[in-house]
Parts: C-alpha cells; structure tokens; sequence
C-alpha cells in the first residue's frame, strides 16, 4: 500500500503510535505492546514490524542517552547468542506462513506478553528466577522469536532483568542496551529477506521522529502527574482488544 494515502483516521493512529513508542521508553509500561496491533491491522502483519523496527530503534536512543553507564554487560552477553538463534527462527517461521496467519501469530504474541505483564504485576518482588544458563537460553530463544514476529519482546525480557534483582537503573540501561543492539541486527533481516524496509518506509519513519521525541517528553511529565496503575490498566485494556481485532 501507499503509505502516504492512508486515511485520517490512519494518519491519527499512526501518529497515536509513533508518540506511544516515545512514551514507552520514558516510563509509560507497556505503551508499546499497545502499539504493535494498531500498526498490524493498518498495514498488515508481517509489513507492520519492518514499519515500526525503525522507530523502535530512534526510542532506543533515548534510553541509551539517559542510562548508557548503566548496563550490566555479563547478562546481555548471556542473552544474545540465544536471542539470534531465536530471531532467526522467526525469520523462518515469517516466510513459510500467510500474512493472516502472520497477524494471528502477533495477537497469540501479544496477549501471552500481557499474561506476563499481569503475572509479574502480581508478583512485584517475590519474582526469582534461578541464574542457571538454560534460563537464559530460553529467554533468548523466546525473547528473539517474539521480537522478530512482533517486536514483542519487552515483557519476557522484563521478567528476566527484574530477577535477576538488577538495581532500577542497571535495571534500564541494561534493557535500553540490549533492545537498541538487538533492533538494529533486525534491520537488514527486514531488508534483505522480508523487503519489509524500504526507501518508502524509512521517509514515512523519518516524519514520525519529531512524534517520537514528544511521546518522550509527555512519558517523562504524564508519569509524575497520573498513577501508574491506570495507565496500566488503560493500556492492557486497550492492547487486549486490539490483540483480538487481529484474529
């Protein structure tokens, strides 16, 4: 499709989106997962994660920037070999299936990220989780495969950081690090084998930075002015039904 032709009602949901993404990184949790069927029922599936893997790497800049010291490097080196294992799955599993099916794998995605979500929400700090290297192989594997069909990882990555008892800001800057490296490995995977990425999708990606950078912004004000727990509850909320739109 031509992405500049999208309706107005469209063009208002992408731009919901583009500041959600801003947001996500800047405190507001779980504004991404909200993201990812608004954009799969506009754009189709497997086309929606080539359009919203460059944005998601801009967001990732800024958490970068502001916790770049932060980062507990022994853990991410644990992950990433199983994490591209796990990607590369995903660019199998995105080739040999229909885009409808495509979009079914992302709501089945999304609505077990949320499970998580309300697990760990009811779990708060009692959740722990042994420091042996099947766990993290498994956490790769699945964190990789869930980022590659829906970038979806967010929730899996976050039960793993959050037991390991990681302080807040290592807690951050540890994710930041390992979500920016880990999207731009993805980039030529949705260039070369998925044609995902394009000149197109890159210009339109490009008009939607200035949205990026106000959704972190507000993320930083909105958090200190509203309870975190009805923005969690919005937001579960919303991204659970538009999970279910998608089948």
């Amino acid at each position: 499709m031509e992405l500049f032709s999208l309706s107005p009602f469209e063009w208002s949901l992408v731009i919901l989106c583009a500041m959600l993404v801003g947001m996500s990184k800047t405190g507001v949790m779980g504004a991404g997962l909200m993201v990812i069927p608004i954009l799969a029922s506009i754009f189709g599936g497997k086309l929606s994660t080539g359009f919203l893997l460059p944005m998601l790497s801009v967001a990732d800049i800024f958490g970068v920037r502001y916790y770049n010291r932060h980062a507990q490097w022994s853990y991410l080196v644990k992950l990433f070999p199983w994490t591209l294992a796990g990607i590369g799955l995903g660019v199998w599993f995105g080739d040999v299936i229909s885009d409808e099916q495509f979009k079914a794998a992302i709501g089945i995605i999304i609505l077990l990220c949320l499970a998580l979500l309300l697990w760990q929400d009811q779990r708060k700090a009692k959740i722990k989780i042994p420091d042996f290297w099947w766990i993290s192989a498994i956490t790769g594997i699945v964190g990789g495969f869930a980022t590659m069909i829906g970038n979806a990882a967010a929730p899996i990555m976050a039960i793993y950081l959050l037991s390991m008892r990681l302080p807040k800001n290592d807690y951050i800057g540890t994710a930041a690090w390992f979500f920016l490296i880990i999207n731009l490995l993805k980039i030529p995977l949705h260039v070369f084998f998925w044609h995902t990425i394009t000149w197109e999708t890159l210009t339109f990606n490009a008009t939607m930075i200035p949205l990026i950078a106000i959704g972190a912004v507000l993320g930083f004000r909105l958090v200190r002015i509203f309870p975190e727990r009805v923005y969690r509850i919005f937001l579960i909320v919303s991204t659970a039904v538009s999970a279910f739109f998608l089948f």
